[in-house]
């Protein structure tokens, strides 16, 4: 198993079998938490990443972000019937509310959440364009 990574922002966590109950469908039922299946050999799922760091650079103080690491938690990856990586996978309640695979932009991302809770979210202080 690889060590667990190091995330700028406090929201994003490493999670896998052993926590995924806790970590995720738990804490669902206080905040959406977004779960992104990575793996280090995927360049989308690197083109992603810092993507989705900027997302909760505006939005953290409302969404959980999860990072599972796909070749160690491959039960996960079947548990969820993943076929692509990247894939993130928005929990709310415990249960699955949306998903999508492969790289995209910050303003995607923002719409794909917001889209499943305009009110729950605040509006990010900050613009999403850089």
């Amino acid at each position: 198993m690889r060590p667990l990574y190091h995330h700028a922002h406090p929201e994003i966590f490493d999670t896998g079998e052993h926590d995924f109950e806790t970590l995720v469908l738990e804490a669902s039922h206080q905040r959406p938490i977004l779960v992104d299946f990575w793996a280090d050999w995927c360049a989308p799922c690197i083109a992603l990443a810092p993507v989705l760091e900027h997302f909760m650079d505006l939005y953290g103080h409302a969404v959980g972000l999860g990072k599972v690491e796909v070749d160690d938690h491959m039960r996960l990856a079947g548990r969820y019937k993943l076929r692509g990586f990247p894939t993130v996978i928005l929990f709310w309640n415990g249960e699955e509310k949306g998903r999508f695979s492969g790289a995209r932009p910050l303003p995607w991302i923002e719409h794909f959440v917001l889209e499943h809770f305009p009110a729950e979210l605040e509006r990010p202080v900050r613009s999403t364009t850089r």
